[in-house]
């Protein structure tokens, strides 16, 4: 094995290690003698209509931040640029799980709002996300045109994660299956700060699927918007320019789409997507 791929494997094998360390410890500290008034704050419905803890955002943030600081083989730049994206975009989500309201929904819906002089917190998430985006872009972008496009396929990717946390489990999956080929890639390619990266929040949103499959906590914006902006950063240090624009277009597309079509229904009604989101998961209800 040529020496770049050892040291990629060595770094990303740390990189998920720490990641899902820190995560299960965060989860656990959070989640444990919680005050009634906190545990209230955090506490949400799910699909079903049963209480479910948003906590395991925050863990999934903390878990890769400290990931993104101790893991070995990050340039300086890349390190903080992983910290902005994830921390700030989780940051934002965090303001958003606690305070947002269900007036407006969607970019829209949100923007709409906006349009009338009416700031909602979906607006703030969306224009602070857009700024953490653009922050950790230009760390790791050569001139502003590629800062722009990194910046919005940032922000974009971790609104998209977010669109797909509406079951248990489906937005790790999500990020597992799109994350996992952009870590063999990095591997395969001999990258070795490419596949740490990558591998940072996968290892963390790995670590908390067991309590996100069974209904017990889910990512909510703060753990998606995070996991999102992750993983949008460690792609576009790893793809070229082509390889970025195609993936900004898909972002937008995705994202366009989600105003008009249900993920839900679209997933439900394909038996191969239907049967991965179901992977893991209690059964559904009977109607």
């Amino acid at each position: 094995m040529p020496a770049s791929r050892a040291r990629g494997l060595l770094y990303a094998l740390a990189g998920a290690a720490i990641g899902a360390a820190a995560a299960r410890a965060a989860y656990a500290a959070f989640t444990r003698n919680r005050p009634a008034d906190l545990s209230g704050r955090w506490t949400r419905k799910n699909h079903r209509g049963e209480p479910i803890t948003l906590l395991e955002g925050p863990a999934f943030v903390a878990g890769s931040s400290a990931a993104a600081a101790l893991t070995p083989g990050l340039p300086g730049r890349l390190r903080l640029a992983a910290l902005v994206a994830g921390v700030g975009s989780g940051a934002l989500g965090a303001y958003d799980d606690l305070y947002g309201t269900t007036s407006s929904k969607g970019f829209k819906g949100h923007l709409t709002a906006l349009a009338r002089g009416e700031v909602t917190s979906g607006a703030v998430k969306i224009l602070g996300i857009g700024a953490t985006g653009l922050g950790a872009a230009a760390l790791v972008s050569q001139g502003p045109v590629d800062t722009l496009v990194n910046g919005a396929t940032i922000a974009g990717a971790a609104n998209l994660a977010n669109l797909f946390d509406l079951r248990p489990g489906r937005a790790i999956k999500v990020g597992l299956l799109t994350g996992g080929p952009l870590l063999a890639a990095s591997l395969f390619r001999g990258s070795p700060a490419s596949a740490a990266l990558a591998a940072i929040p996968l290892g963390a949103a790995a670590a908390l699927l067991p309590d996100d499959l069974g209904e017990r906590a889910m990512l909510g914006d703060a753990g998606a918007n995070s996991l999102g902006a992750l993983l949008g950063l460690a792609a576009v240090t790893r793809l070229g320019r082509p390889g970025r624009y195609a993936l900004l277009g898909t972002v937008v597309v995705l994202t366009a789409a989600a105003e008009k079509v249900s993920f839900t229904k679209v997933i439900a009604g394909n038996p191969v997507l239907n049967r991965l989101d179901m992977l893991g998961r209690r059964p559904v209800d009977p109607v």
